[in-house]
């Protein structure tokens, strides 16, 4: 039985290593299970068989071979210790001939056998070490996997490597010298980062290791010998792997160099580290080697760290590696915090969010360490708070929760970071979605607020006393209502908690104030949280509250729940806010209230605090006032005559009454309220008290309170007339509802009826700008008709009316820069005066000295230098001093003025509105973001009027504060502009390029959108001819346009250098997308020749040219005509190949980064873009620059994959550019020789080339790169079977042109054996090939009987018996041709050598049939 066992298992394991070459990877996973499973039950047997069919199969297939291996490692790391000593050693010795077998680098076959002795290195250690050291002898290079399986060795027995590292690093120093190979440098460069990082691990655990006599030292000379290699030679390569590698190695190294070694390294090797970062797009490792090296820096005490400190803080910073705080911050704790803490206040969006990830990271790992910087910390995070990006804003919100966590927000100041987080609960939101797919939503930032005081409320229990009752104060303010539902949620939490802890400060004495019953469903539903809520709190309101909220409040919510479905289904209009529902309320409430002193101070608060401005609260009042007289009718009405005899109705004179509520305006919307009041009164008041007040209380107060005499002086006083007219209608209404019960005669209708009409006479007969005719008209009929006509009033909203304030007029008035001393003076005096009348109102004492008003006594001096620059740099100080204290609403109104100042006759006045103009956007900028692009459309109105060249740059730096603080906004306003641009629009772009800072940011915006935006559509021009016509979209159209514009300026020079290669990717790209495409309609009579949309990016990309100081490129494009022939759809792809040839020559160099920003264009969907990128790479191939940059391999790759594109041209370029490798790289070409003779193959195969480009373009390159192709690559050409295909119809086609040529006739003769012999080739498709060749090349021969053979025997679907046919061909051959049967004889013999053996078989048969006819006939 155990004989038969071991047979069938010797047979399934041979099976098994049989199947290994299964091209299916699943099937060789299960191979190598299956043989790990027989291995597991006899490891020793199992080993043997793998072994031995190795050897006895020397030519295995490398797949086949590296399953085998693979295996065996398996094998030998399940069982090592059940395998026998002998059979390792013989695996070892296996392991290590199949590794170095090749000498050439074969990856997967020697990487398995690499580890297979890293598997049996965990136990035999020694005897693995005594076989590799035989291959790694001093003075000699080693095979490639000989260090690499050094390497992993030292990872995967750390102590059984380590005490041999010594001797090998010894002998691998002196290789490192003879290194020049790349490869070799990686692999070296690789093996001293896994040397140096077992080294510390062993270091690290000394107790467990075998020798603990071991220490730094002992390696510390060979490792700086081999830094000194690595980093003063290697690290420059121009290989990015290998400079990476490098980069690892010296960080692990670091830790072992002598600390003064590494002391006087370090001032080189910081800033070449951190000189990585810009050469290599992955800087993780680069990170992992600088805090390698900062560790070591600081763990030894180096004082050169800290005159590095600034460089490294300046460059991390860039790259926001939080890792390397760990090490500054233990080290230089204030010099970090001061750097970060600087950072915070750059406004730029990177460095902020940068500065705020580091200032988190440090808050969390640096505890104890930022206990005394914890208020410095709260001062400075104020400054982001105030940021407008929602990015910023997200880091902010980040860096709070961690604040939070530490004790932060316990601290003075700690209440404002609360507030900022409700603040962004309250976010409205987005209506339109933000195109980038990084930037953070309105939305995103609320959810993310809402989660974190979330978990404030529960996860941070320091915080309980903190957040409660404090919340409760942001659940008012109208500014927070979007914040109700996440404040209710947390309060309830925390009533709860403290309730249920029976805490004393859960009882509050407060005076809340609401509005959220008003609309329920406003702000994310918070009618139904604030229900809860009070419900919750309902003790700390009143003690009776409780039981009667306790049955109703759930009722509340059931039913609101209920709606909510409703609600967003149907939005009803509401037609009072929450201010006019609370004024509703308390008139309820004082009618229920039997104390009329308390009514009657209820009524005195509501008259003196009402902002009789406002229309819809001045409603609420009236209405409020109407429902408390029902209950309270003699007390309303005298509170209503006393408030109308009141100090208030005094109209204030001289300079006080222009700032402030006394201005007779003022008075007269008092007046309103108070004649409004007294209709609600009247429609509110008790039926049976209401007819003997009607003349004595109500009408006569009316009366008093309206002067009919100037009705129309004003927009204000129209304002009144309406009020008066409701006013009357209310009474009208309540009178026809009261004479229904009893007899009254109502004496002053007809007065009211005079009034009325006069009313209607005052408005003008052609159109109806007012709502008064309307109004007359109903207060007429409830007049006249009171039992029978009851029209329904309409609410009408009216517009505000802005006013110019004094101040703003003052201003202007000083800012004129009048060349009276005593005028200007006098101004300052006066702005001086109104600026503590401002402040008095605002509430400051009598007495109070404020610093900043103080300094226009200083300015006030300064404005008698008669110099002008002195006098507009005064003008800015000053306007610094207004801009802090000018109110919000009347900003907007001086900046209008200030444009109005700016076309000024005298040049002075208009360029000290230009000053005062730019430091008020300065300063108050930042808040006017709805006012943009109005504030950009007055200036580019402006500008076409003024001619002071000084005022016109100020426009322009206008325009460039307005783009710092509202970037988005002002790029959208701008690219919106009419096409073609006009020349104020383009001066206000080039205004844009000024800025170079700002010009890169912007440039980058509008080439992400031209990237992303479809670049015109396919519409049909019209119904009567069929096609589609290319219509450019305007958006893409218009950044081009702007992109020139900018780029004109000479100050964005900086910015197109850095951005050069996605600029010259980005245009040439649209470039391709304008070819054959026409302007839109609105735009085709509008000056073609200044907007034609390939024009424009051709210029667009000349200018780009010139502003990058690309002479060299240009010069040859002029002289060439190349500009001309890219705007010519004919020869677009002819200009845009010269194009390519300059570059090539003139900015090499550059074409890396271009070739990289232009490769994803050839996937894209329009063919005119994949066209020009495929003909611009295509020329590049034409020249050896390509492989010096080391871009060839890219290129090469993307003409790959154009062979089969959809598109015709596409492909034909495509070849074009394969065949141009053989002249611009001709070493190249045996490297490639396969896929170059593939594609030349299918090119001269194309079936869909209509005018033969794809065909001759891969004739003319195959016969470029033939002359470059060796001997062993030839026999592709032979052994490929589509080239032999290809080849021979080749032939065939091209003999239909060569009739009665004699060269032609030799030509086939030539070839006339190798057809004969190719007609048993072991491919069908070429004996098909060769049947149709000598069939098409038959009448070119010269002899009529093959001619017919040929015709007769060779068709493609009918067998052919090749014996006989060659038999009797002969017979031809001899009689018509004997003076070519020595030169036949010879060709015969060369395919004696054919790879294939029925070639080599038909060509001695055809040699015995010669023979035997030839003697046979002679």
């Amino acid at each position: 039985r155990s004989e038969s066992y071991a047979s069938i298992m010797s047979s399934v394991t041979l099976a098994l290593l049989d199947a290994a070459n299964d091209r299916d990877p699943v099937v060789q996973e299960q191979v190598r299970k299956s043989i790990l499973t027989l291995g597991n039950q006899q490891p020793d047997k199992v080993l043997s068989m793998c072994q031995d069919y190795l050897l006895k199969h020397p030519k295995l297939v490398v797949g086949h071979r590296v399953v085998i291996l693979q295996t065996i490692e398996l094998v030998v790391k399940s069982r090592i210790d059940d395998i026998s000593y002998p059979k390792i050693k013989s695996v070892i010795q296996l392991a290590s001939d199949e590794m170095t077998k090749s000498k050439e680098v074969v990856p997967e076959w020697q990487q398995a056998a690499s580890n297979i002795l890293v598997a049996v290195g965990n136990k035999y250690i020694n005897d693995i070490m005594e076989e590799i050291l035989h291959k790694f002898q001093p003075g000699v290079l080693p095979h490639f996997f000989v260090v690499q399986t050094l390497a992993n060795l030292s990872d995967s027995n750390v102590y059984g490597m380590v005490p041999f590292l010594n001797a090998i690093m010894g002998t691998m120093l002196p290789m490192l010298g003879m290194t020049k190979q790349d490869n070799m440098k990686w692999v070296f460069s690789s093996a001293l980062c896994h040397f140096s990082e077992s080294i510390l691990e062993y270091l690290a655990n000394l107790d467990k290791a075998p020798d603990p006599t071991v220490r730094k030292d002992t390696f510390s000379s060979e490792i700086y010998s081999a830094y000194d290699i690595l980093f003063n030679s290697w690290i420059q390569s121009r290989e990015s792997k290998l400079r990476l590698t490098v980069a690892e190695a010296l960080g692990s190294m670091s830790h072992l160099m002598a600390h003064d070694k590494l002391e006087e390294q370090l001032p080189k090797l910081l800033p070449t580290i951190l000189g990585l970062y810009k050469k290599n797009s992955e800087h993780y490792i680069i990170s992992k080697s600088l805090c390698q090296i900062l560790e070591a820096s600081v763990n030894m005490g180096s004082r050169v760290l800290e005159t590095q400190i600034d460089g490294l803080l300046v460059a991390l910073h860039q790259q926001v590696s939080v890792s390397f705080t760990r090490y500054l911050s233990n080290t230089f704790p204030d010099r970090l915090m001061v750097f970060v803490l600087q950072r915070l206040e750059n406004s730029n969006e990177r460095n902020r969010m940068g500065s705020l990830a580091v200032l988190r990271h440090l808050i969390n790992s640096s505890t104890s360490i930022m206990e005394t910087k914890r208020l410095l910390i709260l001062a400075s995070i104020r400054q982001p708070l105030a940021d407008h990006s929602n990015k910023v804003k997200k880091r902010v919100v980040q860096v709070i929760s961690a604040m939070a966590h530490h004790g932060y927000l316990e601290l003075e100041g700690g209440d404002l970071l609360v507030r900022f987080i409700i603040q962004h609960c309250a976010l409205p939101d987005n209506y339109h979605r933000p195109p980038d797919p990084e930037e953070v939503t309105n939305e995103a930032l609320r959810s993310m607020c809402d989660n974190t005081l979330h978990l404030f409320t529960t996860t941070v229990g320091r915080l309980t006393d903190v957040l409660w009752p404090m919340l409760l104060c942001y659940l008012t303010p109208n500014q927070y209502a979007n914040a109700t539902t996440p404040l209710c949620k947390s309060l309830i939490l925390l009533a709860n908690k403290k309730q249920t802890a029976q805490e004393p400060n859960f009882i509050i004495d407060f005076n809340a104030q609401g509005v959220n019953a008003a609309f329920p469903f406003r702000c994310r539903g918070h009618g139904a949280p604030s229900l809860s809520l009070l419900h919750t709190i309902s003790t700390n309101i009143h003690p009776k509250a409780e039981p009667l909220w306790e049955n109703e409040i759930p009722k509340l919510v059931n039913y609101l729940e209920g709606l909510a479905f409703l609600h967003k289904a149907t939005r009803t209009r509401h037609l009072l806010v929450s201010s006019s529902f609370l004024y509703r309320c308390i008139g309820v409430i004082l009618q229920q209230c039997y104390n009329k002193e308390l009514v009657r101070k209820q009524l005195q608060e509501i008259l003196i605090s009402t902002r009789h401005n406002d229309a819809i609260e001045r409603t609420g009042v009236a209405m409020g006032i109407g429902l408390c007289a029902s209950s309270h009718l003699d007390g309303t009405l005298e509170k209503l005559e006393e408030f109308g005899k009141s100090d208030a109705f005094r109209k204030a004179s001289g300079i006080f009454g222009l700032l402030k509520d006394k201005n007779e305006v003022d008075v007269e919307k008092m007046k309103s309220t108070l004649i409004l009041c007294y209709g609600y009164v009247a429609l509110h008041a008790p039926e049976d008290k209401l007819l003997t007040r009607i003349d004595s209380d109500i009408l006569h107060n009316i009366s008093k309170n309206f002067n009919t005499k100037c009705v129309f002086a004003s927009l204000y006083m129209c304002l009144c007339v309406c009020i008066l007219i409701h006013s009357v209608g209310l009474i009208a209404k309540a009178i026809s509802k009261s004479v229904r019960k009893q007899g009254y005669l109502f004496s002053r209708k007809q007065e009211l009826m005079g009034v009325m009409m006069d009313f209607i006479k005052a408005e003008p007969t052609d159109v109806m700008r007012t709502p008064v005719r309307y109004l007359v008209l109903t207060t007429c009929a409830n007049l006249m008709y009171p039992t029978i006509l009851n029209l329904s009033c309409v609410h009408l909203d009216y517009c505000s009316f802005l006013f110019k304030r004094f101040i703003s007029t003052l201003v202007l008035m000083n800012l004129s820069l009048s060349f009276f001393l005593s005028v200007r003076r006098a101004a300052i005096d006066c702005v001086y005066r109104l600026m503590y009348i401002q402040l008095r109102y605002e509430g400051f004492s009598l007495d109070y000295k404020d610093d900043s008003v103080e300094g226009l006594l200083d300015v006030r001096e300064k404005l008698s230098n008669p110099d002008h620059s002195v006098l507009y740099k005064t003008c800015s100080e000053l306007t610094k001093i207004i801009s802090k204290r000018l109110p919000q609403q009347q900003l907007s109104t001086l900046l209008f003025m200030l444009y109005d100042g700016l076309v000024d006759s005298q040049s002075n006045c208009s360029r000290a509105s230009s000053v005062i103009l730019n430091t008020l956007l300065k300063n108050r900028g930042a808040g006017l973001q709805d006012l943009v692009p109005e504030m950009l459309e007055v200036l580019h109105n402006r500008l076409q009027v003024i001619g002071e060249e000084q005022v016109k740059m100020a426009i322009g730096q206008s325009i460039l504060i307005l783009a710092t603080q509202h970037l988005q906004t002002v790029v959208n306003t701008l690219v919106a502009y009419p096409l073609p641009y006009d020349s104020w629009s383009c001066e206000m772009w080039i205004a844009l390029g000024a800025d170079s800072t700002l010009a890169l940011q912007i440039m980058e915006m509008i080439i992400e959108k031209l990237n992303v935006m479809v670049p015109y559509v396919d519409k049909k021009e019209s119904m009567l001819r069929p096609g589609l016509t290319k219509v450019a979209t305007s958006q893409p159209l218009a950044m081009t346009c702007a992109l020139r514009e900018m780029m004109l300026s000479g100050q964005s020079a900086d910015a197109v250098a850095y951005l050069f290669p996605k600029l010259f990717s980005a245009l040439l790209v649209r470039l391709g997308s304008s070819v054959g495409v026409q302007l839109p309609k609105d735009l085709n009579n509008i000056c073609v020749s200044l907007c034609c949309v390939l024009r424009v990016a051709v210029e667009a990309l000349r200018i780009l040219l010139g502003r990058a100081q690309l002479d060299t490129v240009m010069k040859p494009l002029d002289q060439e005509g190349a500009w001309d022939k890219m705007k010519d759809p004919q020869q677009h792809t002819t200009g845009v190949t010269l194009l390519s040839r300059a570059m090539a020559k003139h900015a090499g160099p550059r074409l890396p980064a271009i070739v990289e920003s232009l490769c994803p264009s050839l996937c894209n969907i329009y063919e005119c873009q994949r066209i020009t990128v495929t003909a611009f790479f295509s020329e590049l191939l034409n020249h050896h620059v390509v492989t010096e940059l080391m871009i060839l391999d890219m290129l090469m790759n993307n003409m790959m994959e154009r062979i089969t594109d959809t598109c015709g041209t596409v492909r034909m370029l495509a070849v074009r550019g394969l065949g141009n490798i053989a002249v611009g790289s001709p070493e190249k070409v045996n490297k490639y020789a396969k896929e170059l003779l593939a594609a030349m193959s299918s090119g001269m195969e194309e079936n869909d080339d209509p005018g033969k480009l794809i065909t001759l373009e891969a004739m003319s390159g195959m016969s470029k790169i033939l002359l470059y192709l060796d001997q062993k690559n030839v026999h592709l050409l032979v052994e490929n079977d589509e080239i032999r295909c290809a080849s021979i119809m080749l032939l065939g086609n091209l003999s239909k042109f060569g009739s009665g040529e004699p060269v032609f006739k030799d030509q086939i003769h030539n070839v006339l054996v190798s057809l004969l012999l190719h007609l048993s080739d072991p491919n069908p498709q070429v004996v098909k090939a060769c049947k149709y060749a000598m069939r098409i090349c038959a009448p070119v021969i010269g002899s009529e009987q093959i001619s017919a053979m040929f015709q007769n025997h060779l068709l493609e679907e009918k067998g052919l018996h090749h014996g006989e046919f060659i038999n009797d061909l002969t017979k031809y051959l001899i009689q018509d041709f004997p003076g070519m049967l020595n030169f036949y004889h010879i060709t015969v013999i060369q395919f004696f050598k054919s790879n294939w053996a029925e070639i080599r078989a038909s060509a001695a048969m055809f040699i015995g049939k010669k023979k035997k006819l030839f003697y046979s006939i002679f």
